[in-house]
């Protein structure tokens, strides 16, 4: 990830995640997110987004519509 200026971080609840799934689509193909990753291998699951147009409540919104919780790190 280049910018690190732009990265926002999340703790989540998505333990696995296949490149089928709606969610994994929505992520991909936004215009908003240039890169993105999930560590599983962390105990709160944390969900890393490179963005320079979208606030942590935007992402926070399309994860929950995917009925995942997920909340901003500071």
């Amino acid at each position: 990830m280049e910018n690190q200026d732009h990265i926002l971080i999340f703790r989540t609840n998505i333990t696995a995640l296949c490149k089928n799934c709606e969610m994994h689509k929505t992520l991909q193909s936004h215009t908003g997110i240039q890169q993105w990753n999930i560590d599983h291998e962390d105990v709160d699951c944390v969900l890393r987004i490179v963005s320079d147009s979208l606030s942590p409540q935007n992402i926070i919104t399309i994860i929950n519509r995917y009925g995942f919780d997920c909340s901003e790190l500071e």
